[in-house]
């Protein structure tokens, strides 16, 4: 128990502390991005979480995603299983007591006849998996966004999200498990499943933008916004994409200005 208040009291003096920072630093001056005014500090989190997961984090799920299939579609399903209690609770606090009573319902059934959870009946029985968390249930009732935040190893994130991270976390029953070494075991494996799941993506992403940076905060910023609103987000502009479309123009320009005029026919002719 005291170590899991220890655990708990060190995230929120963490959270505390990057508010904190993000008071005394958002009016430091104009950036590049509206939402990021904390790009430089951003950035060296993002680069420090590119070298852990090139030497830590991405060699372990290469050598999980070794494991048999089943395995790993086991461990999927029972993390999935611990999660959509609090899935369901958060639909409930949206209002959505539809999409919160069949949460409900994928918990009781997995936890029984999926045997913890490690096999998905529910989804079979046609109880769909939903993904909410405190910080979609705090977007959907207006509660802004914020900065745009990079979490060490956990990547990217903004103000209202890494508070809802925390509660989030608070309400976690891996989290409340007190034995430290089972805690920290079923953490890790739960951190490994799901990077060794995204095995391929990171592979896209390196490929798909000259700035890796650029691209995942465009990417996570469309990411919530959708999640928040069912898939139906209103449209809003992005700085990312106005930059970019502003130097493919300038490159065009440019690359037309190096292209000498055709010779007029007249003067061939003569």
């Amino acid at each position: 128990m005291k170590n899991r208040k220890a655990a708990s009291r060190a995230l929120l003096q963490s959270v505390a502390t990057l508010a904190l920072g993000l008071g005394l630093t958002a009016c430091a001056g104009p950036g590049g991005h509206p939402k990021d005014p904390l790009e430089p500090l951003n950035r060296a989190t993002f680069r420090f979480n590119e070298v852990a997961d090139k030497y830590v984090m991405r060699p372990a799920a290469q050598v999980y995603d070794f494991a048999p299939l089943p395995v790993k579609t086991g461990v999927g399903n029972f993390f999935g299983n611990i999660g959509d209690l609090w899935i369901g609770a958060n639909n409930l606090l949206q209002g959505k007591f539809v999409d919160g009573a069949s949460d409900g319902g994928r918990f009781l059934v997995n936890s029984t006849v999926g045997l913890l959870g490690v096999f998905d009946i529910a989804t079979e029985l046609g109880l769909e998996k939903h993904e909410e968390d405190l910080g979609q249930t705090l977007g959907f009732w207006g509660v802004g966004d914020g900065p745009y935040i990079v979490l060490p190893f956990l990547g990217s994130s903004n103000l209202r999200d890494s508070v809802g991270l925390y509660i989030d976390l608070s309400v976690d029953p891996v989290w409340q498990v007190n034995e430290v070494a089972t805690r920290n075991s079923l953490s890790g494996l739960r951190f490994v499943n799901r990077r060794a799941a995204l095995l391929g993506a990171d592979t896209t992403a390196d490929q798909a933008a000259l700035d890796k940076y650029g691209y995942m905060r465009s990417f996570y910023m469309q990411y919530r916004l959708n999640q928040i609103y069912d898939g139906q987000p209103p449209r809003v502009k992005d700085p990312d994409d106005e930059e970019a479309r502003v130097d493919d123009a300038g490159a065009t320009l440019a690359a037309t200005a190096e292209v000498p005029a055709a010779p007029d026919k007249k003067e061939n002719q003569e």
